[in-house]
């Protein structure tokens, strides 16, 4: 990899790192899509790198907030993510390349159609959902997670429709990425593809996100809640867009 790459690629993650840190989600979506748009480097290679860099931008991020997290919601979300991440990599052994386009095009619409009454509707739910919820949503994340390598949209919907504030959603989310990370990376351990060129490259990126996480920590942007929620729900459109655009693209 030249030099002139690098810097790019760590532009890109320090960019993703800020956006995170910010809203709770976001790190792998605009780092492994940058990367491959711009060819940097496989998705394989960059989506690992994304994973062992996300549990750093999650402990620098997470300091001193273990005493206010409810500990139950995270637990719930686990709870779904172990099961649906199996159910989701079971499935894509199983089903043929036309189902799984079907699937993700099904996916994508209910992103969309949901995004948009959301965007519309950005105020929170008036109570909290119970927690058999969480587990739903959580399975939810760890099913589209194991079928697309998209886990965020289930999780990033049920967390900011709750009555919580803008720093609990963004916490929450972290702590349940930072799991669901730990959870991949040990996978790619022990089917051996955690390589040497992996390590270099999350080992350079941990300056950068570490900065990073520092720099949204301090300086957030000046948005409301509701200008916050309004932007996510933006964010999760075009998510919803974009695996639109590949499913037809791959019926095509």
């Amino acid at each position: 990899m030249s030099i002139e790459t690098l810097f790019t690629l760590l532009a890109i993650i320090m960019v993703g790192t800020y956006f995170q840190t910010v809203t709770g989600f976001g790190m792998g979506i605009i780092v492994v899509g940058a990367s491959s748009a711009l060819g940097l480097t496989t998705v394989a290679v960059i989506a690992a790198v994304v994973s062992l860099i996300t549990l750093v931008n999650c402990a620098v991020a997470l300091l001193g907030v273990a005493r206010q997290t409810d500990w139950r919601v995270v637990f719930s979300v686990v709870l779904g993510v172990l099961p649906g991440i199996a159910a989701g990599v079971w499935l894509l052994d199983m089903l043929s390349d036309s189902a799984t386009n079907l699937l993700q095009g099904l996916l994508g619409s209910m992103i969309v159609y949901s995004a948009v009454n959301f965007f519309m509707r950005p105020e929170p739910g008036q109570r909290q959902s119970g927690r058999s919820s969480f587990v739903v949503s959580g399975f939810g994340s760890g099913l589209a997670g194991g079928l697309f390598g998209m886990a965020g949209p289930p999780l990033i919907y049920q967390f900011y429709r709750q009555p919580f504030d803008i720093k609990t959603i963004r916490n929450l989310l972290l702590i349940s990425f930072a799991f669901t990370s730990s959870i991949r990376s040990v996978f790619i351990a022990v089917q051996g593809k955690l390589d040497t060129e992996i390590l270099i490259l999350a080992g350079i990126a941990i300056p950068v996100v570490t900065l990073s996480t520092y720099l949204a920590r301090q300086f957030p942007p000046p948005l409301s809640a509701e200008a916050m929620r309004r932007m996510v729900f933006g964010i999760l459109m075009l998510i919803g867009l974009y695996l639109l655009v590949i499913a037809f693209s791959s019926w095509a």
